[in-house]
């Protein structure tokens, strides 16, 4: 994303309420022919249902460039700090698949 605003310059707002933050340890990924989708939660032990804290909504193109932005900080983390390990990979790692509701993604 910041690759195509090279040269120009953004002034982003950054709200009270946004600065604070929240805390996700699971994102669920769907998408429609025109936009992903990208529900933000946190999974507790022991509490049996996991809450939706924030929705990302954008477009495909937009998914990709998010995806590469990623990637790319990723990779500058890792050479700062060292690789990053994931614990329980293959099993989401969290070792079962949440149960979304019955909704209609447009």
């Amino acid at each position: 994303m910041a690759d195509q605003q090279q040269g120009q310059q953004i002034n982003i707002e950054l709200g009270e309420k946004e600065a604070e933050g929240i805390y996700s340890n699971l994102a669920i990924i769907t998408h429609s022919p025109a936009e992903f989708i990208i529900d933000f939660t946190r999974v507790l032990p022991g509490v049996p249902k996991a809450k939706v804290h924030a929705r990302v909504i954008m477009t495909a193109q937009h998914a990709k460039l998010l995806l590469r932005a990623l990637e790319d900080n990723i990779g500058k983390f890792e050479m700062k700090f060292g690789e990053i390990k994931i614990h329980g990979e293959g099993s989401g790692g969290f070792g079962f698949q949440p149960v979304m509701p019955d909704e209609k993604v447009h």
